[in-house]
């Protein structure tokens, strides 16, 4: 081996050395609350391309230098917990669109209000009825919508009265905001099941009015408690998504990566905050749990693992790779999710790709298989 060839390999392994430490770093970064350091919390969102790297350099290092490939590897190894996390490997996981009667079919989509509010706006689009028909052909028997929206305004849209009455969603929980002039936005459950009981748990500002809504439903006799919210987002503007395209395109590093950062940082923040006033209740409840939601971050985040807790992850049970239910910035967003108790036991599992929301329809289906209080 020459000499050039020789430094070429040192330098090749300082660098892998670097990203191993940086992977290592975003394994980790759920340990972290984002309160204290933000930064590394942000790591996570470059976990799957992290990866990627550490698996280049240990084949690399497997044909050149074999021993050096022994720090890829280990790598990899002590950061299974979260690739586990992250990736999904269950093969044949077909969708059954009848449903079994003794199962209770749950669909969960973050609606972005529907594109289209008021009655003569995006004229000739239909997106609107598309996503209505697209609810139609799922056939759930309880239905969380995150930013939602509907109007009693006869210029605007009642998407109330569409959904309930349309699509035979008779009993609703919806605690909305007021979303200038005469929109109500927030989250909502519909369901085809009484329901008994509901509630609210709003967070505390700065953050958008987001809350975290339940429904307590009696089903065969046994009550079950059905959660869904929208966490804080990072409020990218079409001018913020043009600065991320950039930064891709390594273009304007300096002009645009500390407005970029300044605005995942807050939210992040803000997120974790609410991901523990989320655990903390959660953990309380009465009856079997399912969650539904937007948390807005990854699945190696301090969000998921506070959110999730001691539940079960329908994607990593029934799902197939990356899972993305976030169709812009990137393939990697795995952002909306189902968690369980083990009071159910989930029998399929898919996501809806369709590209009328920026956020992708999870539907499941469960079983109670355990009595319940």
């Amino acid at each position: 081996m020459g000499l050039f060839a020789k430094i070429s390999n040192r330098v090749l392994f300082i660098i892998n050395i670097i990203v191993v430490a940086v992977f290592l770093f975003a394994c980790l970064n759920w340990y972290f609350n984002p309160q204290h350091l933000p930064l590394v919390s942000l790591l996570g969102l470059a976990f799957p391309f992290l990866l990627l790297l550490v698996m280049f350099f240990m084949v690399w290092w497997i044909f050149v230098k074999r021993k050096w490939a022994l720090l890829s590897a280990i790598a990899i190894i002590l950061g299974g917990r979260e690739i586990v996390h992250f990736f999904a490997f269950n093969f044949n996981s077909g969708f059954v669109e009848i449903k079994n009667q003794n199962d209770i079919r749950i669909a969960t989509w973050n609606v972005a209000r529907f594109i289209e509010q008021r009655k003569n706006n995006n004229p000739g689009s239909q997106a609107r009825y598309k996503m209505l028909q697209q609810i139609k052909k799922t056939d759930a028997d309880i239905l969380c919508l995150q930013e939602f929206a509907s109007s009693p305004n006869a210029d605007w849209y009642n998407n109330i009265i569409a959904i309930g009455r349309g699509l035979n969603y008779p009993f609703y929980y919806f605690p909305h905001f007021k979303d200038g002039n005469p929109l109500n936005s927030g989250n909502v459950i519909f369901s085809r099941f009484p329901i008994i009981d509901s509630g609210t748990v709003r967070f505390p500002r700065p953050t958008l009015p987001e809350a975290l809504v339940f429904v307590d439903i009696k089903r065969g006799g046994k009550m079950i408690r059905i959660y869904t919210t929208h966490l804080q987002s990072n409020q990218f503007k079409k001018e913020d998504i043009s600065k991320i395209e950039e930064l891709k395109g390594g273009k304007s590093f300096w002009g645009n990566f500390p407005h970029i950062f300044s605005k995942l940082s807050f939210a992040i923040r803000q997120r974790s905050v609410q991901a523990d006033m989320v655990n903390d209740i959660m953990k309380n409840s009465p009856y079997p749990v399912v969650f539904t939601g937007d948390l807005n971050d990854v699945p190696n985040s301090y969000t998921y693992h506070q959110v999730r807790g001691k539940l079960n992850d329908a994607f990593l049970k029934k799902g197939f790779g990356i899972g993305r239910t976030f169709s812009s910035i990137s393939p990697t967003l795995r952002i909306d999710y189902f968690f369980y108790d083990n009071n159910f036991r989930l029998q399929q599992y898919k996501r809806v790709l369709s590209n009328y929301s920026d956020h992708y329809m999870l539907v499941s289906d469960f079983e109670l298989i355990q009595e319940a209080k």
